[in-house]
């Protein structure tokens, strides 16, 4: 029988274009070694038991492939996945519902899992631990009764960019915790390569090598370029992607030559601007552009941080001579 992907959520053309370019084994899967040789061990070992896999958190900066990671985990296992994300579940009964819904074996995989409210979060206790839930039903008083409830043996996959807001009870309930890492431009050269063969996109080496730079070590930022420049290389040249064509297009896009954006802009400038390079704290710094500082937190700063533009300091964020350079802004070291 073939294995089930079920989502709670609405799939949008994009995300079945994005699907289509993803590996669906590990021996497929570009970058993320040293977690890919640990996970093929934890696999086999629980293959060889003939058990679920333990429960595996998976945190780093959005578009490193953590939902793609937790699908292949499923196709390893041979085994059905249900998909959901934390701010789906918004009361307990929901997770009761898709909890009760699995069979021996399966994976639930939830992401954004640091947005789960507190009520919801005590329920996957009893049920990551031991395999049973207790629920209430009636409103209380002599009306009230508890049910306990087994549960199928199932591997919980959670997905998060913000590690931190886990409370310690729900982390120290993965087995297997996991780190992501950017990838770097000979990993993100190849997918855009393999990508590119789907899609079926004539591209140059030093087109794709092109993107790769440009695409911050993120392999969503990756083929998501991929795609806006298709367009511009079926619409204003011959149909193949070029080293020319690439610099061209992502200029216009407003993608520099190391991947920032102009909120990635935004953000040094305010910071070297109105807060004399730092230290100053996030909040202030989404207050002056308006952006939201989750946002800056979870999708920018990662990668500003990685390239040295950004240094966390005790005091707050300070902005690096290099980001002074990049910008041509001349550097003053009084601090």
């Amino acid at each position: 029988m073939a294995r089930r992907i079920i989502t709670t959520e609405k799939i949008s053309e994009d995300v079945k274009i994005e699907s289509s370019l993803r590996p669906s084994y590990l021996a497929d899967y570009i970058g993320q070694e040293k977690l890919k040789s640990t996970l093929s061990i934890y696999i086999e070992a629980a293959k060889k038991r003939g058990e679920p896999l333990d429960h595996v958190l998976l945190f780093g900066p959005p578009g490193l492939g953590k939902t793609t990671l937790a699908h292949i985990i499923a196709n390893e296992m041979g085994v059905d996945i249900k998909t959901t994300s934390g701010p789906a579940i918004e009361k307990p009964g929901d997770i009761v519902a898709v909890i009760k819904g699995l069979r021996e074996g399966d994976i639930l995989f939830i992401d954004e899992i640091h947005r789960l409210n507190r009520q919801v979060e005590e329920i996957l206790y009893s049920a990551m631990e031991d395999f049973f839930i207790d629920v209430v039903i009636g409103t209380g008083g002599t009306n009230a009764k508890s049910m306990h409830i087994k549960l199928p043996k199932f591997t919980l996959i959670g997905a998060t960019t913000r590690a931190g807001m886990l409370t310690a009870p729900l982390r120290d309930r993965f087995g297997v915790v996991s780190r992501m890492e950017f990838y770097n431009v000979d990993e993100l050269t190849t997918i855009i390569r393999n990508s590119a063969k789907a899609l079926r996109v004539p591209i140059e080496d030093e087109g794709a090598i092109e993107l790769a730079r440009r695409s911050r070590g993120t392999p969503r930022l990756a083929n998501r370029f991929l795609k806006r420049v298709r367009d511009f290389a079926q619409v204003g040249g011959d149909g193949k992607i070029t080293e020319k064509l690439a610099k061209e297009a992502l200029d216009l896009l407003e993608v520099d030559s190391i991947g920032l954006d102009h909120i990635d802009r935004a953000i040094l400038r305010t910071m070297i601007d109105k807060f004399d390079g730092g230290p100053v704290g996030t909040a202030a710094v989404a207050t002056t552009i308006g952006e939201d500082q989750g946002t800056i937190e979870d999708v920018y700063e990662p990668y500003l941080v990685q390239i040295g533009f950004i240094l966390r300091t005790p005091r707050g964020r300070v902005c690096s001579k290099t980001a002074y350079e990049h910008l041509g802004i001349p550097f003053s070291d009084k601090k």
